[in-house]
């Protein structure tokens, strides 16, 4: 398959998409945002979830401005509420008929000296990590056990597969996610659910740029570091959840894709 000249498959490059029924959560920005944009490229319908109302409705006229045909819905919700979660679903449903796809990015990120966080920060991370992840994969692999089937595709991080200093929360919540995935995928497979997980490695977004500027990461390390130079872009994970969501990873469950340019598997 062929990318265009600003890095997207160009609309029915991946097999299977067309037509079918995303619900995106932390769609609002960042990777989510970049995975909205690349599924709507090749005709899915989309249900944006978020927990700021303002960046999901910027993100949402985004996409209709880029693509006037395109059918979207929005809902406001925490992950970490489980009724809200439940509704969510329900809504996507009734909007849509059916889910057919789950893209799990929701979550947030924590730098911090491990004997500084707080009981608070931890279950912070963890409920929005890990419990937020549980809690959408249950609702929706409970409408794609009924409609035979469907994928769920949750956004790790390179951190669930290898540890860092002072991301104890962020590392072990990941590090759940992965094994989740692969529980579910081998639990979900009679009923058709394929389950898998994507874990970039350190993406250009809006999040990252604020820890460069405020010194809370260096870029010169990180590239340094990094085989391939640079840092990623979240159309290059959205372009990884392509494959992963489409007919062409027909075969492909409770795999984890490492999106890291190398990173982890530099020894040195």
């Amino acid at each position: 398959m062929t990318q265009s000249a600003s890095g997207q498959m160009p609309a029915g490059a991946v097999p299977g998409l067309d037509g079918k029924v995303v619900l995106n959560t932390g769609a609002g920005r960042g990777i989510g945002h970049a995975m909205s944009m690349a599924f709507a490229g090749q005709g899915a319908r989309l249900m944006l979830l978020d927990i700021d109302p303002i960046a999901l409705g910027e993100a949402r006229d985004t996409l209709r401005a880029q693509f006037p045909q395109l059918q979207v819905d929005t809902y406001v919700a925490s992950i970490t509420d489980d009724v809200a979660v439940e509704r969510a679903v329900a809504q996507t449903v009734e909007r849509f008929g059916r889910i057919d796809i789950l893209l799990n990015n929701a979550g947030i990120s924590m730098n911090k000296p491990s004997l500084d966080v707080t009981a608070e920060e931890w279950r912070r991370a963890i409920d929005i990590d890990l419990s937020g992840v549980f809690y959408c994969s249950q609702a929706a692999a409970r409408r794609m056990v009924h409609q035979g089937g469907g994928v769920i595709l949750s956004t790790a991080s390179m951190f669930g597969l290898v540890s860092a200093a002072r991301r104890a929360a962020y590392c072990a919540s990941k590090a759940a996610v992965v094994s989740l995935c692969k529980t579910l995928a081998v639990e979900w497979a009679e009923h058709n659910i394929r389950v898998n997980a994507i874990c970039p490695g350190y993406i250009r977004t809006a999040l990252v740029d604020d820890l460069i500027a405020r010194g809370a990461l260096d870029e010169g390390v990180i590239e340094r570091r990094t085989p391939l130079g640079r840092l990623g872009t979240p159309q290059e994970v959205a372009q990884a959840a392509l494959f992963l969501a489409s007919d062409a990873a027909a075969y492909i469950t409770g795999h984890a894709m490492v999106a890291d340019g190398g990173f982890t598997a530099n020894g040195f």
